[in-house]
Parts: structure tokens; C-alpha cells; sequence
């Protein structure tokens, strides 16, 4: 299918909680495959399958800066989890952060410093990635689309209000909410 469509807020579908993978098979793998080819060319730097339509627990995530990346093979670093869970956190830290699916916006959100995730590769092998910095906020992040959750659910109440508020206008005037890429456009 390749390169997919990227939902945004208000999407309802963003706020369910999506269902474990109970067989990975090749189908997993196409749809890691989809989501890597939509996350590069959006671009950024993380992808949960609730924000391609998908209810399933699926994330991938490249965080090499793009220095690191030049002159090499895109998904060189790219992580892909099935069914991940945080089994331990620790610390804090405060990241700005912004979301595909929330566009035109950014905030800083305070995560845990250091995660330790399980969960499955599309090889049915399972995994453990202990990450902290960027990748640690990467995780969390992802993890919490998982669960319906977006960071600006994170925010104070005015910060998040105010964004609900200009894109509720946004909706009522018939504008876009932002101009997306169009790779991010096809489906």
C-alpha cells in the first residue's frame, strides 16, 4: 500500500485504545513497512498505527539526527516495536515535543528520563530497547498514541485549550488546519 494518509486531531479514532497484535505475520511486517515509508516522508521521527487508521499496538521511530543520516540508507536506525509496553521509568525530563497528528504545534512535556520497553519485532522475536533522551521521549510518546492519548493531553489546561480552540475555528471556517505534505496526502 505503501505511503499512507496521517490523521489529525480532532480525529475521534486517535483517542481509542488500539488492540495487541495477536499473530504477527507478513501482513505486520507490510504494515511496519507503510508506516516507516509515512513517517519518513511526513517527515518525523515517530509513527503509532492509531494515527494511520489502525487499531492495532504498532510503533515505529527513527531519531538519528539527519546529519547521521546523510549519505546513508533511509531506516538505517529504525525501530520498529509490536505490543510495546513500559516496564520500568525513571527520572524526568522536559522535551519540547510536537506530533503529526497534532499539527502546527509545539510544546514542552514532561516524560520519564529513562525507559526500558518490551515488545515484539516483525520477526516474532521479542525485544527490549532501555533508551533515554530523545529516543526515551520518542517511545513514550508513540506508546501513549497506543492508549488514545496525544501530548497535549500532557499540557496545562489553558496550553491545550487553546489549541483545541484555534483548530475547532480552523474546522468552522472551512480552512485546513494546516497544509500537509503530500506525501502525507495519498493513501
Amino acid at each position: 500500500m505503501g505511503i499512507r494518509r496521517i490523521l489529525t486531531f480532532p480525529e475521534p479514532s486517535l483517542r481509542g485504545t488500539a488492540r495487541p497484535v495477536e499473530n504477527i505475520t507478513g501482513e505486520t511486517a507490510k504494515t511496519v513497512e507503510d508506516m516507516a515509508l509515512t513517517m519518513y516522508a511526513a517527515p518525523g521521527i515517530g509513527l503509532a498505527a492509531p494515527q494511520i487508521g489502525l487499531d492495532q499496538r504498532i510503533i515505529v521511530l527513527d531519531v538519528a539526527p539527519d546529519d547521521e543520516e546523510q549519505g546513508k540508507e533511509k531506516g538505517k536506525h529504525l525501530i520498529h516495536v509490536v505490543n510495546p509496553i513500559i516496564v520500568e521509568a525513571d527520572g524526568e525530563i522536559t522535551f519540547e515535543e510536537g506530533c503529526l497528528s497534532v499539527v502546527d504545534f509545539r510544546a514542552e512535556v514532561d516524560r520519564a528520563a529513562r525507559v526500558l520497553v518490551r515488545g515484539w519485532d516483525v520477526d516474532q522475536r521479542e525485544i527490549e530497547i532501555e533508551a533515554d533522551g530523545l529516543l526515551a521521549v520518542a517511545l513514550q510518546h508513540e506508546i501513549d498514541h497506543l492508549e488514545g492519548t496525544l501530548f497535549i493531553d500532557r499540557l496545562s489546561k489553558l496550553k491545550r485549550e487553546m489549541y483545541v480552540k484555534r483548530v475547532k475555528k480552523a474546522l468552522r471556517e472551512g480552512r485546513p488546519i494546516a497544509q500537509r505534505r503530500a506525501a502525507s496526502e495519498t493513501n
